[in-house]
């Protein structure tokens, strides 16, 4: 079977119309074979207007293209705290599976991390650790750019939790509870060499390294230049490009874990392309979409079958995070990922 990521018109739901839902209802089901058969989807009609996109390329190109190394390195921040810059070579993304890197080698790729924080909702219980405070470069119009994009981006991703609710047959708002103080995080990706740092182009070079992704889901825009590669039903890798206009959407781990692994958490990676010696640049900007600090993460009894025993005990999303994160920026194995870690290994 050749491996290919499906295109889905989700529309209907941004549109909310009430005459639209038979074409719902045939979104859900689309959506729902989907995060069974391949846990990626290519979404079209997402609502997301041109210039905002194009106001996050140009807030990328501005940091990582514009700013020195040494400049950059002002915004970096310890391991603990998931805001802020990470140079190339910083994190091990494998980690995370508990999976050394095959060559030792750090992940090639530099990020600059946003996300939503204790500020954005009305409470006074939230854990400071899961709803960190940003850090904001000096570069013209990139806080507002980045912004107004992860608040669009926060709300395709809501939809998307109800497009869940009914590709999973449950209620429509089934998930709002768990997402009453919702976490999330933006990273804006670069994969490129930066001017008067040397590194090494040999062995098995990972942009970024095998892994799945931590949260519930992910809401990916990158740019159409290749390297990003998804680990297929088959065990091999396949190469991944968007479509002209469309986000990529993948499941994330806690997903897997409340359906018990009926929707697939995919792993994948990113390999840039070499050419004479050079990395071309690659750009992605994802936003992981996360439910509470504390919410409970197991298997759903509603999405159990009969006699179906949980692959996953109780965890909260905390704790989840904690030792994901770990991994990738304190360079700690994760120890609690045996699963994930064991289809890494297994792959071609």
């Amino acid at each position: 079977m050749t491996f290919r990521v499906p295109a889905i018109d989700i529309s209907p739901y941004i549109s909310g119309s009430p005459d639209d839902a038979a074409a719902r209802d045939r979104v859900a089901r689309e959506f729902a074979a989907a995060c069974r058969e391949v846990g990626f989807v290519q979404v079209h009609g997402h609502g997301i207007p041109a210039d905002v996109i194009d106001g996050l390329a140009a807030a990328s190109d501005d940091f990582f293209v514009g700013l020195e190394p040494d400049a950059k390195k002002k915004y970096q921040t310890p391991p603990g705290i998931n805001r802020g810059y990470s140079p190339p070579k910083s994190e091990a993304t494998s980690l995370s599976l508990g999976v050394e890197p095959a060559n030792k080698m750090n992940d090639f790729f530099e990020a600059f991390n946003v996300g939503l924080t204790v500020d954005d909702y009305d409470a006074d219980d939230l854990l400071e650790e899961q709803y960190q405070q940003n850090v904001w470069p000096d570069v013209p119009l990139f806080r507002e750019r980045v912004e107004t994009y992860m608040q669009h981006a926060r709300a395709v991703s809501q939809t998307l939790m109800r497009m869940s609710a009914d590709a999973l047959e449950l209620p429509t708002d089934f998930f709002d509870a768990a997402f009453e103080h919702a976490t999330g995080t933006m990273r804006m990706n670069n994969y490129a060499l930066t001017p008067g740092m040397n590194v090494t182009l040999d062995g098995e070079l990972r942009g970024m390294g095998e892994h799945t992704d931590f949260g519930v889901i992910t809401v990916l825009w990158a740019d159409r230049v290749r390297g990003l590669q998804v680990l297929g039903t088959d065990g091999g890798w396949h190469d991944v490009q968007p479509d002209e206009g469309a986000l990529l959407i993948n499941l994330g781990d806690i997903t897997a874990r409340w359906t018990n692994e009926h929707w697939m958490s995919t792993l994948h990676r990113v390999k840039p392309p070499v050419i004479d010696g050079t990395i071309i640049r690659r750009r992605s900007v994802a936003y992981f979409h996360g439910c509470n600090w504390d919410a409970i993460v197991e298997p759903l009894p509603e999405l159990l079958a009969e006699g179906e025993a949980p692959l996953y005990e109780p965890v909260t999303a905390t704790e989840h995070m904690r030792a994901k994160l770990a991994g990738t920026r304190a360079g700690v194995l994760n120890t609690k990922a045996e699963r994930e870690g064991a289809r890494v290994i297994s792959a071609k």
